[in-house]
């Protein structure tokens, strides 16, 4: 159920506000009164109302100094200010006008249009108000995922750091990955949690011993049951943070195989996630195009000879389609 238009009424005359009371009770809205120019910015300051009635001649402070201070409050210049005054004069209205009114109701009050007026204005507060809400719900998840993709790639800087020898891999198995996603069609949030499994592919190797992650030479059968876990690695770090989730498929299953040889789950075929398919080649081709302190970079003919026989063991050959018409070499 939604919370009743505040509804402000600032009149040094008592009979003043009785009758607005009176015109206003019963019709849905929560009233507050005041008495003068400074009870009505206290007042204005501690309910933030949906609408304010104020009267133009009052002692002191009189309403055309009130509008002024509303219009420089941060925080209370929005609120629509009807002006309630018996003076129907052309100076008056534009100098309301001139200090930030939005409307105008003169006296002696007509029942039907003062409802209506009050009516009208405080729906389009309210509308205005949800609008702004919605905005700003907007720009704060916007930058929420900002953060989280800052936070991302602090990891893949942190792993780059570490292991020198795949820096810039991450980048740019990410932006290849994407491209064969984009050429099927995906856009969007699937989109963009390939891009983050991308990133975040090889995050699981954070839990493997220096040791064994910068080894400069062959690892022992002992060292790759360490390495190949990983994945496992990857998947413990990532599940427990919702917003990753929808992102795991490529760091728990990069390493599987199209014929089930791979590794951590042994899933084969289709039982493999596509986007994990399609990341396979990339980060293939990636790793023997680049030199390593063990061999050179492959040149690409030979890559592509490689993928190409590869079709059906290690890679979906649907998948393999699309990466070489991709990277022109259909």
């Amino acid at each position: 159920m939604s919370q009743a238009s505040i509804v402000l009424i600032v009149d040094d005359n008592l009979m003043g506000r009785e009758a607005l009371e009176s015109l206003l009770y019963g019709q849905g809205y929560t009233l507050a009164f005041a008495a003068d120019g400074p009870e009505a910015l206290r007042q204005a300051a501690a309910l933030t109302p949906d609408i304010i009635l104020l009267d133009v001649m009052m002692p002191g402070m009189d309403g055309f100094e009130v509008c002024t201070h509303l219009r420089a409050d941060p925080h209370l210049a929005e609120v629509p200010v009807v002006m309630v005054t018996a003076l129907n004069d052309t100076a008056v209205r534009l100098r309301g006008l001139a200090v930030g009114a939005d409307d105008f109701i003169s006296k002696p009050f007509n029942r039907v249009e003062l409802r209506a007026r009050i009516k009208t204005i405080t729906r389009l507060n309210r509308y205005r108000s949800l609008l702004d809400e919605r905005a700003a719900l907007q720009q704060a998840h916007t930058e929420l995922l900002l953060s989280y993709d800052a936070t991302i790639e602090g990891w893949i800087y942190a792993l780059d750091l570490r292991d020198k020898e795949t820096e810039g891999h991450s980048l740019r198995v990410t932006e290849l990955t994407m491209r064969l996603a984009e050429a099927v069609g995906i856009s969007g949030d699937e989109l963009m949690h390939i891009r983050r499994g991308a990133l975040l592919h090889d995050v699981g190797k954070l839990g493997i011993p220096d040791a064994i992650l910068l080894k400069p030479g062959k690892l022992t059968e002992e060292e790759w049951i360490v390495m190949r876990r990983h994945p496992q690695y990857a998947y413990d770090m990532l599940a427990p943070i919702p917003f990753l989730r929808p992102a795991l498929d490529i760091p728990y299953c990069h390493h599987e195989k199209w014929d089930g040889s791979g590794y951590p789950q042994g899933l084969a075929g289709e039982a493999i996630p596509f986007s994990a398919r399609l990341f396979a080649i990339a980060d293939v081709w990636d790793a023997l195009r680049s030199d390593r302190p063990y061999r050179a970079g492959w040149p690409e003919a030979q890559i592509l000879e490689h993928i190409r026989a590869q079709v059906g063991g290690h890679f979906d050959p649907k998948a393999v389609e699309i990466f070489l018409r991709v990277v022109g070499a259909a």
